[in-house]
């Protein structure tokens, strides 16, 4: 089963993919958001042959859902509206801030030496979110 995880920002969107089988998250692209959010994402799901969409909940430290996760929370009732597999959210406390760390840390330079490109912690950070939440499956199995 494909898995996508999305990481939503104001103008960029992380996307990440996953087997269900091999468990292994990996960061696919960075769409640009142009128009209506729900709309590209419902073609970047159908264009992927997803079966499962996870969305990431940008919950304060605190765990409370500020205006932030309200929009996501939005946008995620909308994305579900429209599609036929399940759409999930999960907890992305500090991805952005592991994803920004470990590009730092050169770990996720291009070729060359050189920095990522611009939107690549987006899908980074997309990935951290769906590996969070397939590791939560397999242990909880």
């Amino acid at each position: 089963m494909r898995i996508l995880a999305l990481d939503i920002g104001e103008r960029r969107i992380g996307v990440a993919a996953a087997d269900d089988r091999i468990r292994v998250a990996i960061p696919i692209d960075t769409v640009i958001v142009e128009g209506d959010p729900v709309e590209a994402i419902v073609h970047l799901v159908q264009e992927q042959q997803a079966e499962e969409l996870v969305v990431g909940l940008p919950l304060s430290l605190s765990g409370a859902l500020g205006p932030q996760a309200q929009r996501i929370q939005a946008l995620v009732e909308a994305i579900a509206a429209r599609l036929p597999v399940p759409v999930r959210t999960w907890d992305e406390r500090l991805t952005t801030v592991q994803a920004g760390r470990s590009l730092l840390s050169g770990k996720r330079r291009g070729k060359g030496g050189r920095l990522a490109p611009p939107g690549r912690q987006d899908a980074l950070a997309a990935a951290i979110i769906l590996q969070a939440y397939l590791d939560s499956r397999h242990t909880s199995r």
